[in-house]
């Protein structure tokens, strides 16, 4: 294959697969609507197409944030749209919950943008080169992260796809395995001299689930471990499918966008759709996983630091 057609040819892939992921989307929301679209979901289709249109045109600054403007225009979509399908949504029946998936979802990427520090998969670029504007960027982008990823899964879940199936338990030497599994994925990037580590971001992509799943199954707590227990395929398949989704649609909007990121790791890079190789796409899937064991895990430590203080304050005096 010619080298100078690959990209404009990657890139048409790329469009094609994303316009059938959405097609898939609103086809099934379509079939299964029983309510009208909320007037926040329109709203988030204007934001997004408008959006669109100005990042394109090159207008400051929604070329530089059109990142973190599309994730919000799209997750009030999707947000209404399960409404619409289920009568239920994360914004409308715990909208304080939902502000607290958003504010948590910064911390927990930045585990990840720490890892690579060492590993250097990848870099930004188009940044605004002030402070505010670049903590703006980066800390509202951050923030639609595991909430897009919860929103996509909702929706998956709602069209009905997966039926319960036969219980799949592991043996608690089987769940012991999996979080030395998990330590040791998350602990060899680290270990290893960095030419080696940038090959395998892959480790920690994985390690999280291995690590937190099995302890949030044995503290009792929402775990895909649990799931498959109990014969419930629901969460654990949209989740999957909620990666697949988001990782298009993070590249494809990327793509355009004036502040963006860069792949540096150093395989594929002359297979790129968008900006990612292809195979990292595959990368997607089990991230959606690893997002909901972080925050499930994540959550419970917070509630727990926050009895704990309680339980130390003093009486008060009448």
């Amino acid at each position: 294959m010619n080298s100078g057609a690959l990209p404009s040819s990657m890139v048409g892939v790329g469009i094609t697969i994303t316009g059938m992921n959405v097609g898939v989307l609103v086809s099934e929301f379509q079939r299964h609507r029983r309510a009208p679209l909320a007037v926040y979901g329109w709203l988030g289709g204007a934001v997004l197409i408008t959006g669109e249109l100005l990042m394109f045109r090159g207008v400051p600054p929604v070329a530089t944030y059109f990142t973190p403007i599309a994730w919000t225009a799209y997750i009030l979509l999707a947000d209404a749209s399960v409404r619409a399908v289920t009568g239920h949504s994360r914004l409308q029946d715990e909208p304080l919950s939902f502000l607290g998936v958003a504010l948590l979802s910064i911390p927990l990427w930045l585990i990840f943008e720490a890892y690579n520090l060492r590993l250097a998969n990848w870099t930004y670029v188009g940044v605004p080169v002030n402070r505010a504007g670049a903590l703006l960027g980066y800390g509202w982008s951050f923030a639609t992260i595991t909430p897009g990823i919860f929103e996509t899964a909702d929706l998956i879940e709602a069209f009905g796809w997966f039926e319960p199936s036969a219980p799949v338990e592991f043996s608690p030497a089987v769940r012991r395995g999996m979080i030395f599994f998990g330590a040791i994925c998350l602990s060899v990037p680290l270990l290893v001299p960095q030419y080696v580590a940038a090959y395998l971001f892959v480790l920690v992509w994985i390690g999280f689930i291995f690590l937190l799943d099995p302890i949030n199954f044995n503290r009792g707590l929402p775990s895909l471990l649990g799931d498959l227990a109990s014969g419930r395929r629901g969460r654990f398949y949209s989740l999957l499918l909620a990666g697949w989704v988001c990782g298009w649609l993070w590249e494809f909007w990327n793509n355009w966008a004036a502040a963006k990121w860069h792949y540096l790791f150093p395989m594929a890079q002359g297979w790129k759709i968008f900006e990612m190789p292809a195979p990292g796409y595959l990368g997607f899937l089990p991230f959606a996983w690893e997002c909901f064991v972080m925050y499930v895990a994540a959550v419970h430590v917070l509630e727990k630091a926050v009895t704990l203080n309680t339980s130390r304050r003093p009486p008060s005096e009448n």
